[in-house]
């Protein structure tokens, strides 16, 4: 391995150029708002502000499950929050998400507004506000929890570490991404023995923890991101191929992967979703 290098840290570290990349133009060290932005308010209860990201679509797909159960309380607005052009800094934005990342949802069922913010805690929020998709009985809601915080921590080493040093980075540098496509290949084996063993991660029944997992292993899995399936040999998990096809086969989940997506083939793109009927809609010539 090349381990040469020109570059030598700094004593303390300034930011004072681009970090390079696809997504330069949206970082920075820095919180809080860039500008005044509302956000708009819809007619539902709850308010989605999202992206089609795997971030985004473990919400979406949570509230179409949710609504296929013939929960109507779960009927939701998503509104289009576009990263790239910087909605996450708008001042309407930051209030619901202080850290200025997708998704952020705001319950107006109640008397008081409830912002709730990061992918799992809105699982778990929705789950309990709905009672569903969230075992009760504490050995089985153990291990769902178990398996959705253990996504929740993977997660930075699949999108921030291996989807960037392999696919977004300026420069590729072997060490990043051995390091991280190792630890991307261990995160599949331990997903693999799992489902080898179970039919989903909770164990016999469908949960949180595999709407949150599938989203980023679902799609790795497929191919669907970083153009990465044959360097990490995806297909040899035979287990997380099986489970990610299951899942992906449901009504909802097909849905629900559709919403605040704009990127793609075009009948799978919807901006925004606002009633039940925009899906007929969006697949009318």
């Amino acid at each position: 391995m090349d381990t040469s290098s020109d570059y030598l840290p700094p004593k303390v570290w300034t930011w004072n150029k681009s970090s390079g990349g696809k997504f330069a133009n949206i970082n920075r060290p820095i919180a809080g708002p860039t500008h005044d932005k509302e956000l708009p308010v819809g007619r539902h209860p709850l308010q989605l502000y999202s992206l089609g990201t795997p971030n985004g679509i473990k919400v979406t797909v949570m509230l179409e499950e949710l609504l296929a159960l013939g929960h109507e309380g779960a009927e939701y607005d998503a509104w289009l929050i576009k990263i790239n052009e910087g909605d996450q800094f708008g001042s309407g934005f930051v209030d619901i998400n202080p850290n200025s990342k997708i998704p952020a949802l705001m319950d107006r069922s109640g008397p008081t507004p409830i912002r709730v913010f990061e992918s799992g805690a809105i699982l778990v929020y929705l789950a309990e506000k709905f009672g569903a998709f969230l075992p009760t009985e504490p050995a089985h809601r153990a291990q769902c929890l178990s398996w959705l915080f253990w996504q929740m921590g993977s997660a930075p080493y699949l999108g921030g570490g291996f989807g960037h040093f392999y696919a977004y980075a300026p420069t590729k540098i072997e060490y990043a991404i051995d390091r991280f496509a190792m630890e991307v290949k261990r995160q599949l084996d331990v997903l693999d023995r799992r489902l080898a063993e179970s039919p989903y991660l909770a164990g016999d029944d469908y949960t949180i923890a595999d709407m949150a997992v599938w989203s980023w292993y679902g799609a790795l899995a497929k191919g669907l991101v970083y153009e990465a399936a044959e360097f990490l040999e995806v297909a040899s998990y035979t287990h997380v191929q099986r489970w990610t096809d299951q899942i992906a086969a449901r009504p909802a989940v097909k849905r629900g992967r559709r919403v605040n997506r704009v990127w793609g083939d075009a009948a799978e793109q919807m901006p925004e979703r606002h009633e039940a009927s925009d899906f007929d809609m969006a697949t009318k010539p």
